[in-house]
């Protein structure tokens, strides 16, 4: 089964739209919103089964530019 995590970003001022872009381009999301407060965007994606969830997001996601800070929230249990 794969480990649905939800992922918070904080872009540079005024990149948001341009990182959420290449995130959709990347399709390795579920869902992607636009929020308010500390974060701009929040994500929800699932890391296939079997790869290092670190190395995932690290290399699928957190080397698009503009990103400033990430908080990532792992999952372990659906009721």
């Amino acid at each position: 089964m794969s480990t649905p995590l939800f992922i918070q970003l904080r872009c540079k001022p005024g990149t948001t739209y341009r990182v959420a872009e290449e995130i959709a381009l990347r399709e390795i999301h579920s869902e992607l919103y636009s929020t308010s407060g500390e974060y701009d965007l929040l994500l929800k994606l699932y890391v296939p089964e079997g790869e290092d969830v670190g190395k995932f997001v690290n290399e699928q996601l957190l080397d698009i530019p503009d990103i400033e800070h990430s908080f990532t929230t792992m999952t372990f249990k659906a009721f």
